[in-house]
């Protein structure tokens, strides 16, 4: 990483990323000082015409390169998309109301915020009859979280869909994977039903599969797909017979839905990593006797087959739901495998990814691209506007809808139906979950750009691995940052019983109580902490595959008993620099063997750690049962349990 963008990543504040979602469209930029999202122009004008208005502005210096304007009127208007060598252009009008015309500039890293001149504005006559104005609600990595806490919670999220409509009947609303699966307790212990029934009541009509949906067996997912109202889509899987639940109800390669006279298609692409990132056996099924093993494919070829199917069976524009997503601005270029698709797909007009849980918008290759954070704390409100006899999009244009700049956010205003599903299964979840387990003297950390427990020390991390290997007696452990949920006491587990001690900014307490919500919310996946023989070799190419994805991915390794350094600078592979056991004595890369405690997950070959001997392997215990056992062993003791960084990863940027 060059010295520029390390020095912005250290320097981005909390200050900087609620701006940047304010603005409602651009990443947070990896560099303020050398790159960021382009500024507005500053002089806008508008002018009527027949059938719209003709808009000039003044051209944009910004680094890196304006690449294109975006000319807007906001919701229900007919937004255009022009190269950025433009500075003016023609905007249709869907109907003869006043408009307040705004440009926005574009360039990879982001979108400006809007600017007008504040004059509103009528056509001299309508637009074309055939140029329509379609409204898309998009997001994704709902993870279960139909409460509202950190998030909209179901409730919210439905009236402010609702509200949405309103303004546009020609609206979609749309999911880009891991709606289900690494969800908190609401969702997984009543296997993930609620929400499934939470997303009807919002008002789904497409969705694809990210690698979380497959976090348990097919049938599984077939029961997810049976209890859907909405479409699933999924362009990249090698068979689809597997996800044909009966009654008429089967995920497919290309969806179309028509709306306000509009056919909409949708493609669905899941990250070709879910094979490495779920279970061994979860994509297995038989069928006509045989065994199979599900494929999810790194194949444009699919998706863009999918898009050019859906066209010939009438869509008049396509969307793409990609369940990967924007990881990080470097050297002026946005960097990830949704940037990468977005500037590879052919035949798709706007593309929506996920799975990175951040932030981004940009226009690529002159198409719309967007993705929101997870855990259903944002939504993207895109109006794309379509010539329905020529099916050419014309341009989009994107908001980014928080918690904070909704059209609702009174908790007295939220959909009555959608409540209703989560109070049906939040009842019996406190009975069940509001036990206090122990104490802690903070709240452990979650998320960030970069996330923190995906690219660094992480104190949750410490102490569950320092856990494991302390009940196992083995040498050392490793534990994943994607098996980290949450915060630590959990800000998405809501506790009934008033007199725990809780954070948040009415909390004058110093000590927290921990519930067994707490653990199942940031521990869901039911994993078993296993012991493994592994050698100095593997434990080295344990690590280089761990911190491979650097900077916002699941296989980050948390360790115990060990202290390396990582060279994140390096190539993928040459990137672990030391690796020494807690007194500083070195650990080479040879056939010494030493004992590791693990999970499952991490031993069979998740997330890319494919160098175990699965022969070697004992199973031990399910992991929230160990971490309840030693929070539980703190508290009969009288301890509070310290949760603490030590410096045992080093990460040189």
């Amino acid at each position: 990483m060059n010295p520029t963008l390390k020095k912005a990543f250290g320097a981005i504040s909390s200050l900087a990323i609620a701006s940047a979602l304010l603005l409602g469209t651009a990443p947070v930029a990896s560099s303020a000082e050398t790159y960021a999202a382009p500024a507005a122009p500053t002089k806008v004008s508008v002018v009527p015409a027949k059938g719209g208005f003709k808009v000039y502005w003044n051209s944009v210096v910004a680094t890196p390169a304006v690449t294109n304007f975006i000319v807007t009127g906001g919701a229900n208007s007919c937004p255009v998309i022009v190269s950025g060598n433009k500075t003016s252009a023609f905007v249709p009008a869907t109907s003869m109301d006043f408009q307040e015309l705004q440009v926005q500039s574009v360039n990879e890293y982001g979108i400006s915020a809007p600017f007008g001149n504040g004059e509103l504005v009528s056509p001299i006559s309508k637009g074309s009859s055939t140029i329509k104005t379609v409204q898309i609600l998009q997001l994704s990595d709902l993870h279960g979280q139909i409460e509202a806490n950190r998030s909209f919670g179901a409730g919210l999220l439905a009236a402010n869909f609702d509200a949405e409509r309103k303004m546009n009947p020609t609206t979609v609303a749309v999911s880009v994977g891991d709606a289900i699966g690494a969800a908190p307790p609401i969702s997984s212990q009543f296997n993930e039903l609620p929400t499934i029934e939470a997303m009807n009541e919002i008002g789904f009509d497409v969705a694809t599969f990210g690698n979380h949906e497959h976090d348990r067996d097919l049938k599984h997912l077939r029961t997810m797909i049976a209890a859907s109202d909405f479409q699933w889509v999924a362009s990249n899987y090698s068979s689809l017979r597997p996800l044909n639940a009966g009654t008429g109800k089967s995920a497919k390669s290309f969806a179309i839905v028509s709306k306000g006279g509009v056919k909409i298609g949708f493609v669905g692409m899941n990250t070709a990593q879910t094979a490495e990132q779920v279970m061994p056996g979860n994509l297995d099924y038989t069928y006509a006797g045989k065994n199979y093993t599900l494929e999810i494919l790194d194949s444009e070829e699919r998706v863009e087959a999918a898009a050019k199917a859906a066209r010939k069976a009438g869509a008049d524009m396509v969307v793409a739901l990609i369940h990967e997503g924007w990881n990080t601005n470097r050297d002026g270029k946005a960097v990830g495998p949704l940037v990468d698709y977005a500037k590879g797909i052919a035949g798709v007009d706007v593309f929506y990814g996920g799975h990175s849980h951040l932030t981004y918008s940009s226009v690529l290759n002159g198409h719309l691209t967007a993705m929101v954070a997870n855990a259903g704390s944002q939504y993207n409100r895109t109006q794309v506007c379509v010539d329905t006899k020529t099916n050419r999009v014309l341009g989009a244009s994107n908001e980014l809808v928080t918690t904070a700049n909704a059209k609702i956010t009174a908790t007295t205003q939220a959909d009555p139906g959608a409540t209703a599903v989560v109070n049906k299964y939040k009842t019996d979840l406190n009975a069940k979950f509001d036990v206090k387990v122990g104490t802690v003297a903070q709240q452990t950390p979650i998320g960030g750009t970069v996330p923190v427990q995906r690219s660094g020390e992480h104190a949750f991390g410490n102490w569950s691995a320092d856990v494991i290997r302390a009940k196992y007696g083995t040498d050392f452990a490793l534990v994943n940052g994607g098996g980290i949920r949450d915060t630590f006491p959990s800000t998405n587990y809501k506790v009934a019983d008033a007199s725990l001690r809780r954070p948040g900014a009415s909390s004058s307490s110093s000590v927290f109580d921990v519930t067994l919500g707490d653990v199942y919310t940031v521990q869901p996946f039911g994993n078993t902490f296993s012991t493994i023989e592994v050698t100095g070799t593997t434990l080295w190419a344990a690590l280089e595959n761990g911190v491979s994805n650097y900077p916002a991915d699941g296989r980050w390794p948390h360790v115990s008993g060990l202290k390396f350094t990582v060279d994140v600078t390096k190539p993928a592979g040459s990137r672990i620099v030391s690796v020494t056991d807690s007194s500083g004595k070195a650990i080479a890369k040879d056939s010494k063997v030493f004992s590791l405690a693990t999970t499952d997950f991490i031993a069979k070959g998740g997330d890319g750690y494919s160098m175990f001997d699965v022969l070697k392997l004992s199973v031990r215990d399910i992991d929230a049962l160990v971490l309840i056992d030693a929070l539980k062993a703190d508290l009969a003791a009288g301890k509070t349990t310290v949760m603490a960084l030590d410096g045992r990863i080093t990460v040189i940027k």
